[in-house]
């Protein structure tokens, strides 16, 4: 689910919430489309995939979003585990 077979983009955008900045304010569709360079359907597309995964939780205006640092962490255990 985290990685496209093509390029990557949804592992791109959990990555660049990692960013300090980018992680203190989120991220919108609006932002993923300019900086990856996709439509904004798209964009939207792999931001609701991430959230309904849990790796990504809305903020209180609904607009943006920042990563679920729980939930990345369980995730990541259970692959260490051989999940």
């Amino acid at each position: 689910m985290l990685r496209n077979p093509v390029d990557g983009t949804r592992l791109r955008i959990l990555t660049w919430l990692s960013e300090p900045a980018v992680a203190e304010r989120g991220l919108t569709a609006d932002d993923v489309a300019t900086q990856l360079g996709v439509p904004r359907p798209v964009a939207l597309t792999h931001l609701r995939l991430l959230t309904a995964l849990g790796l990504l939780r809305t903020c209180a205006d609904r607009r943006y979003v920042r990563r679920d640092e729980v939930r990345i962490a369980e995730v990541a255990h259970l692959f260490e585990k051989g999940w």
